[in-house]
């Protein structure tokens, strides 16, 4: 009982927070359960669907109007223009930065059709003539005389097995605007429903493309949807007219027996819109197991929280009570508070790497301070050379007095060459200056050893090599600075 007690005397802020966030998330939650389906269906048309929408979106952003913006570069791209207006003398080369398109951007394919020449060029070189009576040339004389910059069509790919490709055919003109062709890149259909398939997966939405007509032109592998006519299709047959003259929105449609809910977003790069669809009854599955997960993993969460956070006061409350932190002397850090910075400062390290320098500084001779002038004097050179040490350190360093007359310097951000000229100056400080001895002054040095955190070491490592410095500077003759190595 006398402990239950102490805890609550000690943490009452603690036993208030959590009586306020259980209370608080339970209410909310349970407030939030019972809202009717019509609210939530509200919700869902008004943001989660919407949202959804558009982080597809900017994902088609990314896989998909890529090849446009690709295509648009390699028509305005002066290289093109200039090696047709200069008369197409070297096809290796139009083939060259063909294959360089391809490779460097993922393209299935990559083209360039010369209005001059009449040539079909590919990364391989002249692919053929294309002619006005030709089927399958059909594109490029409906590009010739189209009217928009560019368009994207779905035609098999005579260069590539006649695989069924997408093409962003682009109108390329000299720079007196006389036409000069069509240039642009190739997806594979199979390659972009996988990318749609992915989306899906990773969404959890039916995902389709509709073109300007009202058909489903892509649509991914696992789709429920088909190429098909949507004023045909059951639910959106008196919808779809709508859908295309408002380009964007949210709409509601049942079909088979099931209620679906629907965000429509336009794609203007390329002239299709985004189909997005839910059913309801997923939707209002995945907010209820949404809600009772988060009411599991908050109320874990929290006391699990409240658990650690009293544990973690309960346990530096009693290293500091054990610990005094400050040396009474000369008012440094002393050796257990040391422990406690050095970890967190090699714990910076980790998510921050900039180096880290240790000094260990012994003042010398000052046994025969102590037998000369006494240890009152003694104590007092002390306390005079610790504030010296305290007027040229920053705020981010640690100075500790490691022990009798040895002082230890930990230098963030401070690599081995920097840390050499704060040793230098600090030493050359100390001897500078008169120390009070009783009534007179006498003059006092330090010897002082470096070493710089590899990184990976303990710090235990990086202070050992720091006083086999020190011991290096006392046995070359003392008032000097050396850098402590294992070697």
């Amino acid at each position: 009982m006398h402990s239950t007690h102490r805890i609550f005397q000690r943490q009452p802020l603690i036993l208030l927070l959590s009586a306020l966030l259980i209370s608080g998330f339970f209410a909310t939650t349970l407030s939030s359960y019972y809202v009717s389906k019509k609210a939530i269906l509200d919700a869902i048309i008004a943001q989660e669907l919407p949202l959804t929408s558009s982080n597809i979106y900017s994902e088609i952003q990314k896989d998909l109007v890529q090849p446009v913006l690709l295509s648009s570069t390699m028509a305005h791209d002066t290289f093109v223009r200039d090696w047709v207006l200069d008369g197409e003398r070297d096809s290796a080369s139009m083939a060259r930065y063909l294959r360089e398109i391809k490779g460097r951007y993922g393209a299935f394919s990559s083209f360039f059709v010369s209005d001059r020449t009449a040539r079909y060029y590919t990364g391989e070189g002249v692919l053929k003539q294309v002619a006005p009576g030709e089927a399958r040339d059909a594109w490029y004389y409906r590009v010739r005389e189209m009217q928009e910059p560019y368009e994207i069509n779905v035609d098999p790919d005579l260069a590539n097995r006649d695989a069924l490709t997408i093409f962003v055919n682009y109108r390329v003109f000299d720079f007196d605007g006389a036409f000069l062709g069509a240039t642009g890149v190739g997806l594979t259909v199979d390659a972009v429903r996988r990318l749609i398939a992915d989306y899906q997966q990773r969404f959890q939405r039916t995902i389709y493309f509709v073109d300007a007509e009202g058909k489903t032109v892509l649509f991914g592998n696992t789709s429920t949807r088909a190429e098909t006519d949507l004023r045909a299709t059951e639910g959106l047959r008196d919808l779809v007219d709508r859908i295309l003259r408002e380009k964007s929105g949210s709409y509601r449609f049942s079909a088979d027996g099931r209620d679906y809910l629907l965000n429509v977003n336009y794609i203007p790069e390329l002239k299709w819109y985004l189909f997005v669809e839910k059913g309801v009854d997923e939707a209002l599955a995945e907010i209820r197991t949404t809600l009772y997960i988060n009411l599991a993993v908050c109320l874990g969460i929290t006391i699990l929280v409240l658990f650690l956070t009293h544990i973690a006061l309960r346990r530096y409350q009693r290293r500091i009570e054990k610990m005094a932190a400050t040396d009474k002397l000369t008012g440094l850090l002393n050796r257990q508070a040391f422990g406690v910075l050095i970890d967190k400062a090699f714990a910076d390290y980790r998510r921050d790497p900039r180096p880290i320098s240790i000094l260990m500084i012994d003042v010398d001779n000052f046994k025969t301070i102590n037998d000369q002038h006494g240890h009152v004097v003694g104590d007092q050179i002390l306390k005079q050379v610790a504030a010296r040490f305290l007027d040229g350190l920053r705020a981010s360093d640690i100075a500790v007095r490691w022990g009798g007359e040895e002082f230890l310097f930990v230098l963030k951000g401070c690599d081995l060459e920097h840390a050499q000229r704060i040793a230098e100056h600090v030493r050359r400080e100390i001897e500078h200056t008169p120390f009070k001895a009783g009534k007179g002054t006498i003059s006092v040095t330090i010897s002082i050893g470096i070493s710089q955190y590899d990184g990976v070491e303990p710090y235990e490592a990086t202070l050992n090599r720091a006083d086999i410095g020190l011991y290096a500077a006392k046995n070359g003759g003392r008032n000097r600075v050396c850098v402590g190595s294992l070697a």
